[in-house]
């Protein structure tokens, strides 16, 4: 095929970009990638025109904190996991995400990084597999949520480098801050290129700030599994979440299915975090796009699809959210009152930029990969394509 016939243009339709929304403009493809926004007179009639039919046309959403759907998850090591996980996220236009992995036996773990290995070594269909988020075992008991507690350890007991030995495919380690040996794998994740990023803690502000400084950049769902101000006598002591909504040196993710958090605290995480350090999750299970009453497993765990979000079955806590990313948009412009323009940013720049991957995507940026989405009004994906390929 010749450079030529390889340029398309998507016409017709609102180009979602990172701080406006354009009309009348074409969105240029050529090959797998963007090469600019012009005028419909500039095209040239060799140039493929593609009709969005007035829908948003945005990059590709990118989750950097998902554990599976439809019955299977990150943690299994098949690939059938991995396909359907995939497949369902590009239809629901994630043409990126970042395989989460939830605390388990650390057999288990390594496994899971074998798969994600293997996985990511081959060309793919679907949803681009960026690296893995792997999520524990270095989490504090006390605030273990919906993670097995069984299977939860301490960064010092010798465990970290064999599941390092996976740092060509780990993308985000996120732990407890506080526990013992947290500075030096904090260390060690920075030398590795690795997202430093904390979480399921009862961190106080005085055990951060060292963390911070060794280059902590992310803190995992908002809100979620994170201590919070305490007394100590007359002295209040800030927590984790404190210090997530203040330091500008950090990133941080909130789970917007209108579940995990009501409006008022997704309100103050936008407000506090601002659009371009806060990015949406979905930190969605298996249980994601399963129907209400169905039963899920994570590990040795099992929960319920129960009011729209994954529980525990004593209702004690959230087992991770059944909503995937393209779903918490509207909740984002609707109910948070975002922008349409940052509600889109909260899911695709932001993102790119926790992980170091919005030099390629991200954007509707010349340059970039061509992962975009025709979105219907009700954010449904219309078509969506990967590297210039419609999925």
């Amino acid at each position: 095929m010749s450079h030529m016939e390889q340029r398309r243009a998507i016409v017709n339709g609102r180009l979602v970009l990172s701080n406006e929304i354009v009309t009348g403009q074409a969105l240029i493809i050529e090959g797998s990638t963007i090469s600019g926004i012009g005028p419909l007179d500039s095209l040239g009639s060799e140039t493929e025109r593609i009709d969005a039919a007035g829908r948003y046309v945005t990059p590709g959403l990118i989750d950097i904190h998902t554990h599976g759907a439809l019955g299977h998850t990150f943690n299994e090591p098949v690939e059938d996991a991995y396909r359907v996980i995939v497949e369902e996220n590009a239809r629901r236009g994630v043409t990126s995400l970042v395989a989460t992995v939830a605390t388990a036996p650390l057999p288990d773990l390594l496994a899971a990084l074998e798969a994600a290995r293997r996985w990511m070594a081959a060309p793919r269909a679907g949803t681009r597999v960026l690296g893995v988020h792997l999520e524990g075992p270095y989490m504090n008991p006390a605030q273990a949520g919906a993670l097995d507690p069984h299977n939860l350890r301490t960064p010092d007991d010798g465990t970290p480098g064999r599941l390092l030995d996976y740092a060509d495919v780990l993308r985000i380690v996120s732990y407890a801050p506080e526990l013992p040996g947290a500075l030096a794998l904090t260390q060690r994740l920075v030398e590795l290129g690795i997202v430093p990023a904390a979480g399921h803690s009862t961190a106080r502000e005085e055990d951060l700030l060292p963390i911070i400084e060794a280059g902590l950049r992310h803190v995992v769902h908002l809100w979620s599994a994170q201590s919070t101000t305490v007394r100590e006598g007359p002295w209040r002591k800030p927590g984790l979440l404190e210090v997530s909504l203040t330091r500008e040196d950090l990133t941080a993710e909130m789970i917007a299915d209108n579940r995990h958090l009501p409006p008022t605290l997704m309100k103050l995480a936008y407000k506090a975090v601002g659009p371009d350090r806060l990015c949406i999750v979905s930190d969605a299970t298996s249980g994601a796009g399963l129907p209400e009453g169905a039963r899920y497993r994570m590990g040795d765990m099992e929960y319920e699809v129960h009011d729209g979000v994954g529980m525990m079955f004593d209702r004690s806590a959230f087992a991770g959210s059944t909503t995937l990313l393209n779903q918490m948009i509207p909740i984002l412009i609707d109910v948070v009152g975002v922008p349409l323009a940052e509600a889109v940013r909260l899911a695709t720049l932001n993102p790119a930029r926790v992980i170091d991957a919005d030099d390629r995507r991200g954007s509707l940026a010349t340059g970039k990969d061509a992962d975009l989405v025709l979105f219907d009004d009700d954010w449904t994906a219309a078509r969506v394509m990967i590297a210039g390929k419609w999925t």
